[in-house]
């Protein structure tokens, strides 16, 4: 074992809060194995906690604000 983290593969629309099913935008590693997926807001209520108790946290949770990217203008 080389101690290298696996690689961080982002969070997409199948991946689904463990608290209510909807989209999940944070996950949390445990330090002891495994992972728990939130929505933006169950992670906000979860995930000081978790990294106080060495979770590593992914948050995408900035993509929410994100403009979607417009058509071309030879696409109209």
């Amino acid at each position: 074992m080389t101690g290298a983290l696996a690689p961080i593969k982002p969070l997409t629309a199948l991946d689904r809060c463990d608290r209510c099913g909807a989209q999940a935008y944070i996950r949390a590693t445990l330090p002891v194995g495994g992972e728990l997926l939130f929505c933006a807001h169950h992670g906000r209520q979860h995930v000081t906690v978790l990294r106080d108790k060495g979770a590593e946290i992914q948050d995408e949770s900035a993509r929410l604000s994100e403009s979607p990217a417009s058509a071309p203008a030879d696409e109209h």
